[in-house]
């Protein structure tokens, strides 16, 4: 994929798979919702005392690997620092991101009946690998 394919497929809505080192055992992988725009950085939330949290609190890195799973199969991994971790504010970044899984109105209810403190955590992306199956 060029630069420009990649990105926009990034910032798509899919539920990617994050991949945080995890000393002594293989990587922690999970399922996480993401966001991204072209030429920003991956913003995730979780909350702050998972396991996921405090393993990419230790490493200051992550990757994350998003796919299309009907045919023509793609996917986009990328791999970089944190660059920022800071407690989630509901308008600002827990909102956006139910809305852009749920839609308006679940993500609201999504929202409301969450009872989960929340962090952010950036990464800007170094490194990309992508795959077009379709070409």
């Amino acid at each position: 994929m060029s630069q420009q394919e990649r990105e926009a497929f990034l910032a798509r809505p899919h539920v990617g798979v994050l991949g945080v080192d995890d000393p002594g055992h293989g990587p922690l992988t999970v399922p996480i919702w993401y966001a991204y725009e072209p030429g920003g950085e991956v913003k995730i939330l979780t909350g702050p005392g998972s396991r996921k949290a405090t393993l990419i609190a230790e490493a200051m890195r992550f990757s994350l690997c998003v796919q299309q799973e009907s045919l023509p199969y793609r996917y986009v991994m990328v791999e970089g620092p944190v660059t920022d971790r800071r407690p989630a504010e509901l308008e600002a970044d827990e909102r956006p991101m139910a809305h852009r899984y749920l839609g308006a109105k679940m993500g609201d209810r999504y929202c409301e009946d969450s009872t989960t403190e929340s962090i952010v955590m950036t990464m800007r992306p170094e490194r990309w690998y992508s795959v077009d199956y379709g070409r």
